[in-house]
């Protein structure tokens, strides 16, 4: 039963990480911009969503407003920083380099302001345990977690595939040169993605700190993770990204009925070598 309880734990992990891995994925594939600090807009929505509640907001709304405030700054930070160092021809190690003092600078201003001590949500309904699939128990987090991960991968992928700037967003991914001389304007279409990937990478930043709490560096082993994913996946695949986050969540749960806690997470770098050898081009190299 503990690996069955290990192995529904891993799929609520990678649900969670699937998203962060979706969300950078679609940064990387449309922008070619290592976008560090989105571990940052991602430990910030659930300082956001913490605060609004305190202020005595209901849940829905405190999500909300975290929604809207890192879609904003995911906005800003395409163009205010991204979109002017394109401007000036920054390599892209001086855009790696801007964005991992962006990230630093994100995670000082929340430390400063939050302290670096562990904060905890006050949501009662949050921590409830459910019973599943014999002795397998959950919390209303987790379910949460699973189903709206699952909402959202599928949400992704109609729009992507449905809808206008989807096909606008998949051009310019494709070909940036083609898409800028038939009017697309990658710029703005950058924008809109910093945007969109923001404001869904908010979906796992509040529900995770629901069960394990907020800390200010708590967004860059989940951003690791998902990088890992979105490689060993495929670039440019959504599913590949979603896919391979829960693989990988899922073997590192299972990892520790072998081995210690602390050693689990060398997992993940095992899997990700043995994927750069025998496929380099990553499991949904196709797939878009």
């Amino acid at each position: 039963m503990l690996a069955l309880q290990l192995l529904c734990n891993g799929i609520v992990t990678g649900c969670a990480l699937g998203i962060v891995a979706v969300s950078f994925s679609l940064v990387y594939a449309t922008t070619k911009i290592f976008h560090v600090a989105h571990a940052g807009v991602y430990t910030m929505a659930g300082y956001i969503a913490w605060s609004m509640l305190r202020f005595g907001m209901p849940a829905p709304v405190a999500f909300l407003v975290a929604v809207v405030a890192c879609t904003v700054t995911g906005a800003l930070i395409q163009t205010l920083l991204y979109a002017r160092l394109e401007r000036r021809r920054a390599t892209h190690l001086v855009v790696l380099i801007a964005s991992l003092g962006l990230l630093a600078v994100i995670q000082n201003i929340l430390a400063a302001v939050y302290t670096a001590n562990i904060l905890q949500f006050d949501l009662p309904w949050g921590s409830r345990v459910f019973t599943v699939a014999g002795n397998v128990r959950l919390t209303v987090t987790q379910l949460l977690t699973v189903v709206l991960s699952l909402a959202a991968y599928g949400g992704v992928m109609l729009f992507a595939h449905r809808s206008i700037l989807g096909k606008q967003i998949r051009a310019v991914a494709s070909n940036p040169f083609l898409a800028e001389i038939t009017r697309l304007r990658p710029r703005r279409v950058h924008v809109y993605v910093m945007a969109i990937a923001s404001a869904l990478v908010c979906l796992p930043g509040v529900l995770v700190p629901l069960d394990f709490g907020l800390q200010p560096y708590g967004g860059v082993t989940p951003l690791l993770t998902a990088t890992i994913a979105m490689i060993a996946g495929g670039v440019g695949s959504i599913t590949g990204a979603f896919v391979l986050s829960i693989v990988i969540a899922a073997l590192q749960n299972m990892s520790l009925l072998f081995i210690p806690g602390e050693w689990s997470i060398g997992i993940t770098f095992f899997i990700f070598v043995i994927f750069m050898l025998f496929r380099p081009t990553g499991l949904f190299a196709a797939a878009r």
